[in-house]
């Protein structure tokens, strides 16, 4: 068992309805100029509290640029900009990569380190601007984690930058915020989100501590994600969903992911799949092939679906795949890289890239090798 090590938000407010409470959040901060980068859909739920804010005598930039998963230049024209205005305080809303951003510029923007001589783990040396991250989808879990990905235009690779600065300072989750999400992306994100506990609860480096977190989120997400799918108004299990999320939030710092992770990378970046709905793709054949080194605990995940126990470890976990090939059928997303038109001429590369993820595929709890890799794309196709 390594060291554990965790940062944790200094402030977190979760509940339907807490944005309400933000802008009193904000100006207590005593700030002059605030930058609100969220996304175009999210302005109608927005207006009021951008309203308040400017009726307190803050100025209010809202930046709406990021559309996809970022890029290296996408994160530089950002900076270079908001370098000249440089917010007092950055306030992310929005998914993952919008998060991501937000985290970022709160960190670079009086920054003299230059985006690559962040990029990886521990090698971010400061942030001094207050950094305040609310979720609109349940989720990626960057709203408490210290994580950030950008992909690298020089090679098209997912680039991670790992440091305790990128969590933030305050943190607030309305689950009514996902209440307008579409049912493809509550699926895609919940499925993302369940991964994450997945895969520290199974992690080589797993902890007792993050294991209640991931054990909880499992829990919360398998029982409710269909039905926040299917009847996005239902406000219980958006709001047990987005929990699952937080908490599988929690364990992306002390443990991370890692072989699913690694694998749907490149299906992001060279088919710019959603992130979400590459990890649900490849999520059970990787389930199948870690099994036999770590039966026990994907028994556990088994019963923390909803699965029973059975006679023995083994069935158990093989029982919990097949809850995952459910879920995600229920849940009305592809369950195989052919129904997407990915090339199964494809596969080679895929496997050489996700090999080069070594920093996730380190916590797999069974070494993949490329042939390996290759064997779990053609099964997932």
């Amino acid at each position: 068992m390594q060291n554990l090590k965790i940062h944790f938000p200094g402030k977190l407010i979760f509940g339907s309805g807490v944005l309400s409470g933000l802008s009193q959040e904000i100006s207590q901060l005593n700030c002059k100029e605030v930058l609100l980068v969220t996304i175009e859909p999210l302005l109608p739920q927005l207006e009021t509290l951008i309203y308040q804010l400017k009726e307190k005598g803050l100025g209010v930039t809202v930046d709406t640029s990021i559309v996809q998963e970022p890029s290296f230049s996408d994160f530089e024209k950002l900076i270079n900009k908001y370098k000249i205005t440089e917010p007092d305080v950055v306030v992310g809303i929005g998914g993952g990569s919008v998060l991501d951003i937000a985290k970022l510029i709160a960190a670079q923007v009086d920054n003299t380190q230059t985006l690559q001589e962040i990029v990886g783990n521990g090698l971010l040396k400061q942030r001094n601007k207050k950094l305040i991250c609310l979720p609109a989808t349940a989720g990626t879990g960057s709203e408490v984690s210290p994580n950030a990905i950008l992909v690298d235009d020089t090679d098209n690779q997912k680039k991670g930058i790992i440091s305790p600065y990128l969590v933030p300072d305050i943190v607030y989750v309305d689950p009514l915020l996902t209440a307008s999400v579409p049912a493809s992306i509550t699926a895609a994100t919940g499925l993302d989100a369940l991964t994450h506990c997945l895969e520290a609860y199974t992690n080589k480096f797993a902890q007792p501590f993050i294991d209640i977190y991931a054990y909880e989120g499992m829990r919360l997400i398998a029982a409710n994600l269909v039905q926040a799918v299917q009847q996005g108004n239902d406000t219980q299990a958006r709001t047990h969903v987005a929990m699952g999320s937080l908490l599988g939030g929690f364990c992306l710092g002390p443990v991370n992911t890692a072989a699913v992770h690694a694998l749907s990378y490149p299906l992001g970046s060279m088919f710019h799949l959603a992130h979400g709905l590459s990890n649900a793709l490849l999520l059970p054949y990787v389930m199948a092939f870690n099994i036999p080194a770590a039966t026990k605990r994907y028994a556990d995940v088994a019963v923390a679906l909803g699965c029973a126990r059975e006679g023995d470890d083994s069935a158990t976990a093989f029982a919990g795949v097949e809850k995952i090939k459910s879920l995600i059928k229920d849940c009305g997303v592809p369950d195989k890289l052919s129904k997407l038109g990915i090339p199964p001429e494809a596969i080679p590369q895929m496997a050489e890239d996700a090999l080069k993820i070594t920093r996730l595929l380190n916590n797999n709890p069974r070494e993949v090798t490329l042939s390996d890799a290759i064997a779990i794309y053609e099964e997932a196709y």
